[in-house]
């Protein structure tokens, strides 16, 4: 062997020694791994929840949620500098008032939760054997940390010890194996700041004062625990129990196993990174198993009676209600599902659009109507309906009614003998109601809760249709009488002190009811109105067309993303100009300490209106980029009905 050859030798075993070992160290790695305790995602919310869920509202991917959400046109719009001095005030007011005070009463950071949801959050509510025990409906909460498992690990931990440093009491269980924690609270236990907050105020602006113990106040119990990254917790033990079976390998039926779940998910929750899910048969038979009272026949609340009611008007024929949104660059999605199978649809479904008929905005609709619905319902085939549905619930309701036509009819027969109410009014009904609204004329908000709008009947004969209106209007008007005439451009107007009708043109309650009702017969339609110039500008429109609302930019392809302009109902809101009526009502009004506006509603607290300062908003122009329009559909299928609306991404946003 040459010495060149004998230098080779050692490099080229030390080579392969070191190849053998580098290999042998990768696969010693790969055996060492696979015996650590690597844990599998964790399943998804139809997996854990049992079968008998009635309700269910997930985020199946918080984080991904939550991007979403920063990139929408509503965050950006909050974050805009423009809307720096009202944001910095609420959030001033929002930490001082709220969560400072929270935080010091349940001696927390809130913080340390925030970013907790990673993975699934999913609120639920169980049937848990309810109505037929004792047991109540049960309360499940599922948030999983993912990466953050040990901090909701520590949290757990931390919230326990300050429940046991506060003198109260704490149960510790093992449910199949994983150790669960009960805290057993009432109201009396809810932090002093959320209790403040949401309590009742008198109209001085005080509050009761809070119970002197606790002794009527209900209790419950809360059961905590974690598996691997999942946060457990709930107010029954076996809705729990159900869930931590399914985490566990348990073959208990699970929520994915409900086949009108199943089907739902595969068409309307595919991909959507929220939903919300109802069992609404589970939960109309609930509402109808009461038994009957025998005395219910004679007493004059039995049309309110449950059974009566879900009969009448066809929700005992209701499955499930699917709620879903998607959001793409594109703009945003909403769908809503109502499970009704056309087998057993009845009452107000069958009162939806059946079959292909075109909804689009006519001709004669201006560019500038803020508001557009079009609803092609056969009329005729809809009153009969409505009558089934008021017979159904109390024949006296169905008289009444009749006794009003009658006298209305016998009225009218005094001029004409042959007028005949029920021929003229319903056999004159055709298959299509639209209405459309204008922007409020001024910034107050009382122009905000009137604004000019138009409601129209089509009709085969739209002149009879107008006058069996007038006996109609002649007897259901606040003052009575015979509708005043005038002539404009050739059509008669009729006015009538305004009834009290079961429509409304304004975008909100008006403090007052309006002067009178406008109505005229105009091809192949009956326009009605509260707004006299409304109907006179409608009219105009036959002769001078002005520039249509259907010609909008984007309003065509905005509505093939909902099914497209003929599936029998179709709406349209120019969501910049109501916002901008909005807004700069507001602002206005805000400087009148009289007519202030509050922000408040069932789920916000008196508080807001503190927080909320109007003045501070800015012009509505510089944030107008944020707000664009929105469209919507109505059509029935084989499996029920769906609606769905969609929010173009506004053009100065779109990258």
């Amino acid at each position: 062997m040459t010495g060149d050859k004998l230098e080779m030798f050692p490099q080229s075993i030390l080579m392969n020694y070191l190849r053998r070992s580098r290999l042998n160290f990768l696969a010693f790695a790969a055996c060492a791994l696979c015996t650590l305790p690597l844990h599998a995602a964790i399943l998804a919310p139809e997996k854990i929840l049992p079968e008998d869920t009635l309700v269910v509202v997930t985020a199946p991917d918080f984080s991904k949620l939550r991007e979403l959400y920063l990139a929408s046109p509503q965050s950006q719009l909050w974050n805009d500098p423009a809307m720096k001095g009202f944001k910095d005030k609420f959030m001033s007011k929002w930490n001082e008032e709220f969560v400072q005070p929270l935080e010091r009463d349940l001696g927390v950071k809130l913080a340390d939760y925030k970013t907790l949801p990673q993975g699934q959050l999913t609120f639920a509510i169980t049937q848990n054997g309810w109505p037929a025990s004792e047991s109540q409906p049960g309360l499940l909460l599922l948030l999983d940390a993912k990466g953050k498992s040990s901090q909701l690990k520590t949290n757990l931990a931390q919230l326990r010890k300050k429940w046991l440093d506060s003198g109260k009491a704490l149960k510790t269980e093992k449910i199949r194996d994983l150790e669960f924690f009960t805290l057993p609270f009432s109201d009396k236990d809810i932090p002093p700041t959320i209790r403040k907050l949401y309590a009742p105020t008198f109209p001085d602006g005080t509050q009761p004062p809070p119970e002197a113990d606790g002794t009527n106040a209900a209790k419950t119990e809360l059961i905590i625990g974690q598996f691997e990254s999942l946060l457990i917790a709930g107010t029954s033990e076996k809705a729990v129990e159900k869930a931590v079976a399914h985490l566990t390998g348990g073959a208990a039926p699970a929520l994915a196993e409900v086949p009108t779940f199943e089907a739902n998910r595969l068409a309307v929750f595919r991909d959507a990174p929220c939903y919300c899910w109802v069992n609404a048969q589970a939960l109309v038979d609930l509402l109808g198993a009461k038994p009957a009272d025998k005395d219910a026949g004679e007493s004059p609340f039995a049309m309110l009676a449950p059974q009566k009611l879900l009969a009448a008007t066809g929700l005992n024929g209701l499955k499930t209600l699917a709620v879903a949104a998607q959001t793409s660059g594109e703009g945003t999605l909403a769908r809503f599902f109502l499970g009704v199978p056309e087998a057993s649809r009845d009452g107000v479904f069958k009162l939806f659009p059946n079959g292909a008929k075109e909804a689009s905005p006519p001709p004669f609709v201006p560019a500038d109507a803020v508001k557009f619905q079009r609803w092609r319902v056969d009329g005729q085939g809809a009153w009969a309906v409505v009558q089934k549905i008021l017979g159904d619930i109390s024949p006296q309701i169905t008289g009444s009614l009749n006794f009003i036509l009658d006298t209305a009819n016998e009225a009218a027969r005094q001029k004409d003998p042959d007028f005949d109410i029920k021929k003229n009014l319903f056999g004159n009904l055709g298959d299509d109601v639209m209405s459309y609204e204008k922007a409020p004329r001024g910034t107050s908000l009382s122009d905000l809760n009137n604004a000019p709008g138009l409601l129209l009947l089509g009709s085969p004969n739209a002149e009879q249709l107008a006058g069996a209106l007038k006996g109609l209007f002649a007897i259901t008007s606040q003052a009575g009488g015979t509708p005043t005439e005038r002539e404009f451009l050739g059509h008669k107007i009729y006015s009538v002190p305004a009834p009290q009708m079961p429509f409304s043109f304004s975008t909100g309650p008006a403090k007052s009811a309006p002067a009178s009702l406008s109505y005229t017969a105009c091809g192949g339609y009956v326009a009605l109105t509260t707004d006299a110039a409304m109907i006179e500008e409608f009219l105009r429109s036959s002769g001078t067309p002005p520039k249509p609302l259907r010609e909008t930019p984007g309003l065509t392809d905005a509505a093939a993303s909902v099914g497209g302009l003929s599936t029998g109902w179709f709406g349209f809101e120019n969501q910049a100009e109501t916002t901008r009526s909005a807004f700069e009502a507001l602002r206005g009004a805000a400087t009148n300490s009289a007519t202030a506006p509050t922000l408040s509603g069932p789920l916000l607290p008196a508080a807001f209106k503190e927080w909320a300062d109007f003045s501070l908003l800015p012009p509505f122009d510089k944030i107008a980029k944020y707000f664009s329009f929105s469209v919507f559909t109505g059509s029935a299928g084989a499996d029920g009905l769906t609606f769905r609306i969609f929010s173009p991404t506004p053009p100065q946003l779109k990258k």
